[in-house]
């Protein structure tokens, strides 16, 4: 089991993105219904941050709920709906008590008003704090994301020729936080889901078969030693990095 104190706290990554997958499967291994899993989901969220926090870790972003998801059984959509209002009512204590700031991306105008008006408050109340913020990915897809970057950029009338990288990245969700250095996914899957496609061109991704509501702090250590046992290039020779540093 690793702890916190095998990490090397000078080289934490500043953004750690999480695909939170197993919920289902967990679930039907406790032989109860899908939407139970998601009900136990919410110890391994709070693992999660209370692990950035003691990492000193800027930014978690986590999968909370894609476009693609819309398309699940109306019940178990229902069902997503009022517990994102249960887990911020009862979790905004958790996020003041740990100085950590809410924000979302993805296309809140699908998420129904009642819920909206639950992340609002909590956003506002936690606006001031400093160490970790935690951004929510709700109706939330990559290739959404991109395409509406585009419309917008069309409706401003930018010319082709002075549209680059950055141009681009302006109009992103995203375009406050550095992209990922370090994505996690569990459950077992060996796919990015179309999450922050554009974002994880250099992430270090780290896969596990744990299911996410059996994730806990010594996980979230793992995969950010993991980590740092790596030599991240962007794309340059190794001679090129160790001549850098």
């Amino acid at each position: 089991m690793v702890t916190i104190d095998q990490i090397d706290k000078t080289r934490v990554p500043q953004h750690v993105a999480i695909i939170m997958d197993g919920n289902g499967r967990w679930a039907m291994k406790q032989q109860h219904e899908r939407i139970f899993g998601h009900q136990n989901a919410f110890t391994a969220v709070r693992q999660a941050v209370e692990a950035a926090v003691q990492l000193g870790v800027k930014y978690l972003t986590l999968y909370t709920f894609s476009t693609e998801n819309w398309n699940r059984p109306q019940a178990e959509v229902d069902g997503l709906m009022e517990l994102l209002i249960k887990a911020v009512k009862e979790e905004t204590k958790t996020l003041m008590d740990n100085n950590v700031k809410l924000e979302t991306i993805g296309d809140m105008s699908r998420i129904p008003e009642r819920s909206r008006t639950m992340l609002e408050k909590c956003i506002e109340e936690t606006s001031g704090n400093t160490a970790t913020t935690l951004v929510l990915a709700l109706s939330y897809s990559s290739r959404w994301e991109i395409a509406e970057a585009l419309k917008q950029i069309c409706r401003e009338g930018l010319a082709a020729e002075t549209i680059d990288e950055d141009t681009l990245r302006r109009y992103l969700n995203t375009k406050d936080y550095p992209d990922p250095d370090l994505l996690i996914r569990t459950g077992g899957e060996l796919r990015v889901s179309n999450f922050l496609l554009w974002q994880m061109a250099y992430t270090e991704f780290y896969f596990t078969d744990l299911l996410w509501p059996d994730f806990r702090h010594e996980d979230f250590y793992a995969a950010v030693l993991d980590y740092q046992n790596r030599q991240r290039r962007f794309g340059k020779t190794e001679a090129q990095v160790e001549a850098q540093q």
